[in-house]
């Protein structure tokens, strides 16, 4: 009950910060990504001020043993970059440039009660099922 309530404090916490940034919004993620045109570096300071928090939370939170409420950390050992990584960021970077919409804010934006976002979150959604299903073919 209490890893549960935990998971749902931090998704609030997380909806709200992507809601005050503006990440939902597709149209300040587009204009963020034209770099030759109307070019909004707002989210550049997002993204900076995420990475920092991770930088410094990271360090400190992988000194303990184990994680205050879970058995254990859940963090790839895969350091290479390998040609299905080069591959699946860029398919992720042109889904992302095409609609505006990254996953996380994609699920923030269905509060909003947005079709878009609707139509995002399937689509990523039948994404991860069609990858599934090629991979158990081969």
């Amino acid at each position: 009950m209490k890893q549960n309530f935990m998971v749902l404090l931090c998704g609030v916490i997380f909806g709200i910060g992507l809601s005050l940034s503006q990440m939902i919004n597709p149209n300040k993620v587009l204009d963020f990504l034209d770099i030759s045109g109307n070019w909004d570096p707002s989210l550049l300071f997002v993204m900076i001020g995420a990475l920092a928090v991770t930088l410094v939370s990271f360090k400190w939170v992988l000194k303990r043993p184990v994680p205050l409420l879970a058995e254990r950390f859940h963090v790839s050992n895969n350091a290479s970059v390998d040609k299905p990584l080069l591959l699946g960021a860029a398919i992720f970077g042109i889904g992302w440039g095409m609609s505006g919409y990254c996953p996380g804010p994609a699920v923030g934006s269905l509060g909003l009660l947005s079709m878009e976002a609707l139509f995002m979150v399937a689509s990523i959604y039948t994404g991860f099922f069609a990858y599934n299903w090629l991979l158990a073919r081969k």
